[in-house]
């Protein structure tokens, strides 16, 4: 079983997997605009995560992971309380096309999409307005900006051709806003 991961299972699976690879899935784009009470914020202070789209011009980077044997009970068991019944996110099969140059057919794999219907579900906001909401949430895996940076990272180091302007606009918004989180080598060395 392969699943397929675009927010937070690209860097922290959480579950114990044969190999992984980075890669895409088309006909979807990315968004922050499924409410997090839990991993990423609180009932009070709901955190801004990432669903899934149909956009049928689209492709969304990310990391499907290969999970055999014993280990496909477990991880499933884990990925249902983490992403459906906490995250309120639904699964699908999409076809997953790996990075690598001599790469075979697209591989079928399971991921979890939250959708409109669901309880969690923010929708659109402007960049500004999510940049705002991540900079003052926090859950029990984190602050919700560590969530958003890693992402933009990974995106920028294992995915540095495909575009997100979507994340990157949030990431741009949020550094206007928090300018003192980031610091050049530069400046570290000078002071």
């Amino acid at each position: 079983v392969w699943i397929f991961g675009y927010g937070s299972l690209v860097w922290r699976p959480g579950f114990e997997f044969t190999s992984r690879k980075v890669g895409f899935i088309r006909g979807y784009s990315r968004r922050f605009w499924q409410g997090d009470t839990f991993h990423r914020g609180s009932e009070k202070m709901p955190g801004r995560v990432v669903t899934l789209l149909e956009d049928c011009g689209a492709c969304t980077w990310g990391v499907a992971y290969e999970v055999r044997g014993e280990q496909i009970a477990a991880s499933l068991e884990y990925l249902n309380m983490r992403e459906a019944v906490l995250g309120g996110y639904d699964t699908k099969l999409v076809k997953f096309h790996p990075q690598e140059k001599d790469a075979e057919e697209p591989i079928l794999a399971l991921v979890y999409i939250a959708t409109p219907q669901n309880p969690s579900y923010l929708g659109p906001a402007s960049e500004e307005d999510i940049a705002a909401q991540i900079i003052v949430s926090s859950g029990c895996a984190g602050h919700n900006i560590e969530y958003l940076l890693r992402l933009a990272d990974f995106m920028r180091y294992f995915c540095p051709q495909a575009e997100d302007e979507h994340l990157f606009s949030i990431e741009e918004a949020l550094i206007s806003i928090l300018p003192c989180l980031y610091y050049t080598e530069e400046s570290l060395e000078e002071t």
